[in-house]
This record gives C-alpha cells, sequence and structure tokens, in this order.
C-alpha cells in the first residue's frame, strides 16, 4: 500500500463505514492521519491488474500498544470494495497480513468485529482467528449501544 492508493483505500473505507457494521467510525479519516497510524510493513492492498490496477480491498494493522512486552501484538482492519466481496479478496489480504507479521516476529493478530457483521466473522475463522469473548455495550455508535466480538489470530510459528 502506497501513497498512490490512498483514494482508493480511503473510498473502500467509507463503503465500509457506510454499512454500519465495520467500525465505530463515522469518516474515514485523511490520509496523512491513516498512514501514520498503521504499520508501513503490514499494509497490503489487492489489485486487479485486468482492470486498470483497480483497488479490490486492502488491510493494515497498529500496534495495540507502545510497551515492549506488547510488542509482538497488533490489531487489523481488512476491508474489501462492495464490488469485489465474495471472491477470496479478504481471505487474500489477510493471509499476506499473517505471512508479514510471522516474518516480523508478531505473534499475535486481533480485532474487534460487530456481531452483525457475519461475513468478516466468517472470514476470520476460516483464515484461523478464534474468538475470545464479546466485549458488551462497548460503545455508542448511531445512537445505539454496540457489542465486540473480540477476535485473534495466534501464530503457530512465532514461540
Amino acid at each position: 500500500m502506497t501513497d498512490e492508493h490512498a483514494p482508493a483505500v480511503l473510498d473502500i473505507y467509507r463503503h465500509g463505514i457506510a454499512t454500519g457494521d465495520a467500525t465505530f467510525e463515522t469518516e474515514p479519516p485523511t490520509w496523512a492521519r491513516f498512514t501514520a497510524t498503521r504499520l508501513p510493513e503490514h499494509r497490503w492492498v489487492a489489485v486487479d491488474h485486468t482492470a486498470a490496477d483497480r483497488v479490490l480491498g486492502w488491510v493494515a494493522c497498529t500496534p495495540v500498544s507502545d510497551r515492549c512486552v506488547y510488542a509482538g501484538v497488533v490489531e487489523h482492519s481488512v476491508y474489501v470494495h462492495p464490488d469485489a466481496r465474495g471472491r477470496g479478496v479478504g481471505r487474500l489480504l489477510l493471509h499476506r497480513l499473517i505471512d508479514s507479521t510471522e516474518q516480523a516476529g508478531i505473534w499475535t493478530i486481533q480485532s474487534g468485529v460487530f456481531p452483525e457483521n457475519t461475513a468478516s466473522l466468517a472470514l476470520h475463522h476460516a483464515c484461523g482467528f478464534r474468538t475470545i469473548g464479546v466485549r458488551e455495550r462497548l460503545g455508542r455508535h448511531h445512537d445505539r449501544w454496540r457489542d465486540v466480538i473480540l477476535i485473534e489470530r495466534r501464530s503457530p510459528t512465532i514461540t
């Protein structure tokens, strides 16, 4: 993922926000904020080279803490353009993230998913993530309390 992908990445994020079930965010950040908060070595786009290099989806992660004991734990997001859903793009992106994080010695990838986002939960479980628990009424979103399912993938190779 590079600066040239910025418009497409933020547009895909905007589509995800519009569903109401992808994030607590209500607007995508600026590109400067986006890139400042995501780890540059662990952000990827899926590009359709047969369609003018159209970005189909993206995955990126952030450290969960700046404390050294959490150096091997990241929180991630994965978003797929509505026109590309159901084509394996999310799976491809998650596998790429898993590969890059394991090569860097990261042992845990985690995220929070709204229970209503069943497609995301199914994708993550298919890619080796497990449900840790439910954080009930974690935050208010569009004037209602939302639960968040905490998921994680622990690397079987990083010990």
